[in-house]
C-alpha cells in the first residue's frame, strides 16, 4: 500500500471511529465468504458498518484517543462492527452471529468512552435497544388513555349486555 493511501485511510478511520456510538472487535478467521457476506447484510440492515482493515492502520487511527485500549485486540484477522446511531446494535448482531458460527470470535469492544472485554460486549448485547426502549416508553404513555377509554366504554357495553340478556329471557319465557 502506498504511503499516501495508508495516511488517507488512517485519517478516514480516525474521523469515522470518532463518530461511532460503539465498536465491536472480532476475529473472523476461518469464515467462508458467504458467511461473512451474510453477516455484512445483517449489519447493513441494522444501520451498522462492518470493516476489515490492516491492524497497523487501526492502531494508528486509535492512537491518542480514548479507544487506544483496543490496540491490544488487533492481532490476527480482525474486523470491526460499529454504529453511529444505536450503541447496542453491533453488539447484538455480533453476539448473535458468534452464537451461530464457532469461527467468529468476539475480542472486545468500545462504548461510551470505555473499552469492553468479551463479557462486556455480551452484557451490552443483552440490553434493550433504542427501538425497544422507545416502544416501552410509548406503551407507558398510552396506557392511562387506554384505561380511561375502556372505563368510559364499560357502562354502555354493560347496559347492552343487560338488554341482550333481558331480550333472551323474554324470548324464552
Amino acid at each position: 500500500m502506498l504511503k499516501q493511501v495508508k495516511s488517507d485511510t488512517v485519517e478516514e478511520l480516525k474521523a469515522t471511529l470518532a463518530k461511532a456510538a460503539s465498536i465491536v472487535v472480532a476475529d473472523f478467521r476461518g469464515l467462508k465468504v458467504e458467511e461473512v457476506n451474510g453477516l455484512r447484510r445483517e449489519i447493513r440492515k441494522a444501520a451498522c458498518t462492518y470493516r476489515v482493515v490492516k491492524n497497523t492502520l487501526f492502531k494508528r487511527a486509535i492512537a491518542g484517543t480514548k479507544m487506544e485500549g483496543l490496540a491490544k485486540l488487533f492481532k490476527g484477522p480482525t474486523a470491526i462492527a460499529f454504529s453511529f446511531v444505536d450503541p447496542i446494535a453491533p453488539a447484538k448482531l455480533a453476539d448473535k452471529f458468534a452464537g451461530s458460527q464457532d469461527k467468529f470470535k468476539i475480542k472486545g469492544g468500545y462504548v461510551d468512552g470505555k473499552v469492553l472485554d468479551v463479557a462486556g460486549v455480551k452484557n451490552l448485547a443483552t440490553m434493550k435497544g433504542k427501538d425497544e426502549l422507545r416502544a416501552e416508553l410509548l406503551a407507558l404513555f398510552i396506557a392511562p388513555a387506554q384505561s380511561f377509554v375502556a372505563l368510559l366504554a364499560a357502562a354502555p357495553m354493560n347496559f347492552m349486555f343487560l338488554l341482550g340478556a333481558r331480550e333472551r329471557a323474554q324470548g324464552q319465557g
